[in-house]
């Protein structure tokens, strides 16, 4: 029974169905088997806080397996090898992927290409002789990327970044450095965002642009991984750019104009954003539900008490209008609309209301909800972190206001 008046495309559905029985075969299975390898950071990460040989491997192994099947590429464009198949479908799996798996699961992360880290509408803008060199790499999982925006001096205002690419005969040297890089410790390839006209940069005009860069180029250091929520090791580093020389080639997009590549990226990233933290949030909902039948206190289950189960009903009203939300703003870009003020209010939205669920469902575990073994403190850890990832909510309220008084006032 759906509480969704409209029908989701039967492609979609079907897609989330086999979707979901490949994070059985695939994800969930290599979790059961390696369980020690991938849920204790002792053995996860070596002494640097670096992903060991054999996560990495998993990771390769889940990206090749899933493009193998189909669900890896299926929102890449066609023309690069995917299935094109959109932002709809790109919300919605995203968000049965982290229902299904869960926060202890995490290898689900890589059953889908994200926009950041692998093939995406992202590397239409790539050169034809940059396509040759990577393509068929990252549509068949063996290879990925990361994105090199954010810089210690420049986060939410990402158009004050200061790394430059200055000419060098017919290319580029670039020097500088950047933080919050998800996945840069295991990528091959970086795409990097530096200043090539000051002038027009200082003054907000354009005078960024994109390159695609190895991982391996000389002057392409990894300063040191950042580690957070306590834990040993991570994902997400800071990188150190000393005199790398990029050719033409490698210009993605057009030249001074490739904050536009930063902008579309970050749109994309707020529907993941949105499909993740809606699709934890229910995944802990469901766990706290189904926990208040089983506990007994005072001689009865807990979910009899209004106490318990009022604030999951809070949660149930929440979620379900993040759902719409994310639902809408898929469907408007998938129209071809910008949906800026839209994409706002549902990433925001969604992932507010979504560490308020989780937030809700470690309260119904009581002292458990802080376990390891359950893993809602994980979700709430990943979807605390969601709350500034991809635009932070302040952010995001300072773009609707401003749609709002620009008189896009349609809600």
């Amino acid at each position: 029974m759906s509480s969704i008046a409209f029908d989701i495309p039967e492609e979609i559905r079907a897609l989330c169905d086999g979707l979901e029985n490949f994070l059985k075969a695939e994800v969930i299975s290599r979790h059961e088997k390696h369980h020690d390898l991938l849920s204790n950071g002792r053995n996860t990460y070596d002494e640097n806080g670096r992903y060991v040989e054999e996560v990495i491997e998993l990771i390769r192994e889940v990206r090749m397996a899933s493009a193998k099947a189909g669900y890896f590429n299926m929102c890449v464009p066609e023309e690069l090898g995917g299935s094109g198949l959109g932002m709809l479908a790109y919300y919605v799996a995203w968000e049965h992927a982290y229902r299904t798996s869960g926060p202890h699961n995490w290898l689900a992360m890589y059953a889908i290409s994200h926009w950041a880290l692998g093939p995406s509408r992202l590397l239409e803008r790539v050169t034809e002789e940059a396509r040759d060199e990577i393509l068929d790499g990252m549509i068949a999982g063996r290879t990925s990327m990361c994105f090199g925006l954010s810089e210690p001096g420049a986060g939410s205002d990402a158009a004050a970044l200061t790394t430059r690419a200055t000419p060098d005969g017919n290319g580029w040297r670039i020097n500088g450095r950047k933080i919050w890089t998800t996945n840069s410790p295991i990528a091959e390839y970086c795409i990097i965002f530096a200043q090539t006209d000051p002038e027009r940069a200082a003054a907000r005009k354009g005078g960024i642009s994109a390159f695609l860069v190895p991982t391996d180029a000389p002057g392409f250091e990894l300063e040191s991984i950042i580690r957070m929520h306590g834990s040993v090791g991570g994902n997400e580093a800071q990188l150190v750019f000393e005199d790398i020389r990029v050719e033409p080639y490698q210009l993605v997009g057009e030249l001074h104009d490739g904050f536009k590549n930063a902008v579309f990226g970050v749109s994309m990233g707020r529907i993941y954003n949105s499909a993740r933290a809606l699709g934890l949030a229910r995944w802990s909902l469901e766990l706290a539900l189904d926990y208040s039948t089983t506990r007994q206190a005072f001689g009865k289950p807990i979910s009899e008490y209004q106490g318990v189960t009022f604030p999951l009903a809070e949660s149930a009203m929440e979620l379900h209008a993040a759902h719409l939300m994310g639902l809408n703003a898929a469907m408007l870009l998938d129209r071809g609309e910008r949906a800026i003020k839209e994409l706002s209010m549902a990433k925001a939205y969604a992932v507010e209301v979504g560490v308020r669920a989780i937030d809700r469902a470690i309260q119904t575990h009581g002292a458990m909800g802080f376990t390891n073994e359950v893993g809602l403190a994980e979700a709430y850890n990943v979807v605390r972190v969601v709350n500034v990832a991809d635009g932070t909510n302040e952010i995001l309220r300072r773009t609707i206001v401003h749609r709002l008084l620009g008189g896009d006032r349609e809600l």
